[in-house]
Formats: structure tokens, C-alpha cells, sequence
């Protein structure tokens, strides 16, 4: 059974090792900007993603994303789960019991990946790395602790929007659970059908907008 906090978390990718070195204001900014211009050429994206939980459970399966407010974390063949945001609301849905969960885009540390007008120099910090080539961007509201934190890893790379390649990334909700996510296959910026982000109620069996 997939805890839905860890599920809805889809924590990180830990591309290399942290190691303390200090960065300075002006590389905090040029980084945080530079995350900032890869969030917003990012339209759409799709990819395959490796979801590790805390007890070191592996999931697989596919990411689509578009903006603004849209993304669905399909598993593998044989996993009742599905999250799916729709453009209001992200719903944690588990058919093998025939429930379903909402939350507020905006009380998601997902929020950061899909809402297209948040501005992350106001929440978030670079974490340094031990490698030039990888740049780690931790988000968190330390007056929601609820809504958990997530840091995004970044591989620089010159034909990836705005020169940053999406890794993954690591999440952390309020009960301290971690979920990794790695991903692989990134697309950006292709055609992505709105149907792709309807689903079925599982207590119902409807389709839902």
C-alpha cells in the first residue's frame, strides 16, 4: 500500500552528493533565476519516472505535465494508484479500495512544477552540490510546514529549457517521509492532450474533467 503523503510528495532524484560549500547571494540569484527561466519554458513535459519510497518500495511509471495546473503520475501495470492534477486540484485516487483524496494545487510541493506564476526566489534556496554540473533548488514555506518541502534536481545542459535538464527530485512531507524520484526519457514542450488528465472516480467508476 502506497502512503498517499509519500505519494503525493513524489520526492527526488539525489543526482550527486551535498557537500557544505557556501554559495554566495550573487550565485544564489543567477541559480534561482536561472531554475525560475527553466520553469517558465517549460510548458509540457513527459517522462518515465522510478518513485522510491522511505521503506525503499520502487514504483515505475510515466509523467505527463502541463500547464497550468496539470499532471498525472501513471504506474506500472498491476498498481491500483493514480494522481492525476487537473488544472484545480491534485486527487490521490486508490482504486483497489475504492477511495480518493483532495488537496489544493497550492498546498502541493508539486505546486512549484505546475503553477506557471509562482515566483520560487520567494521560498526557495540553492543547496550546494559537489558537482558545477548540478544545480539542487530546496522550496519551502516555513510558515506551512504542512505542506512539506521538495528540492528539485537540475543536470546544466545547454539544449535543455533554459539550459537545465529536470532530473527529479526529493520530497519531504510534515511527518518527515522521503520519496525519491528519478526521471528519465525528459521531453519538454510537446503536444499533450487535455484527455490525458480526466480520470475515473473510483468510488463511482465516472469520468471526471
Amino acid at each position: 500500500m502506497i502512503r498517499i503523503a509519500s505519494a503525493l510528495s513524489l520526492g527526488v532524484a539525489v543526482v550527486s552528493p551535498v557537500v557544505a560549500v557556501p554559495a554566495t547571494a550573487q550565485a544564489q540569484t543567477g541559480d534561482l533565476a536561472a531554475v525560475q527561466a527553466h520553469l517558465r519554458a517549460v510548458d509540457s513535459m513527459t517522462a518515465a519516472f522510478s518513485q522510491t519510497d522511505r521503506a525503499g518500495k520502487v514504483l515505475n511509471g510515466t509523467l505527463t505535465l502541463k500547464k497550468p495546473g496539470k499532471i498525472r503520475f501513471q504506474y506500472e501495470k498491476g498498481v491500483p494508484i493514480l494522481i492525476v492534477g487537473d488544472g484545480k486540484a491534485i486527487w490521490f485516487l486508490d482504486y483497489s479500495v475504492g477511495q480518493r483524496s483532495r488537496w489544493p494545487i497550492a498546498d502541493s510541493p508539486l505546486g512549484v512544477l505546475i503553477d506557471p506564476n509562482r515566483d520560487i526566489a520567494r521560498y526557495a534556496k540553492v543547496v550546494p552540490s559537489s558537482s558545477p554540473d548540478v544545480l539542487s533548488v530546496e522550496a519551502y514555506d516555513p510558515k506551512r510546514p504542512e505542506y512539506g518541502r521538495i528540492t528539485m534536481i537540475f543536470q546544466r545542459q545547454a539544449s535543455a529549457p533554459g539550459g537545465l535538464m529536470l532530473q527529479g527530485w526529493v520530497a519531504l512531507d510534515s511527518q518527515k517521509n522521503r520519496t525519491t524520484v528519478r526521471l528519465s526519457n525528459q521531453r519538454f514542450n510537446v503536444p499533450v492532450s487535455d484527455n490525458t488528465f480526466r480520470f475515473n472516480d473510483p468510488r463511482k467508476g465516472t469520468r471526471r474533467n
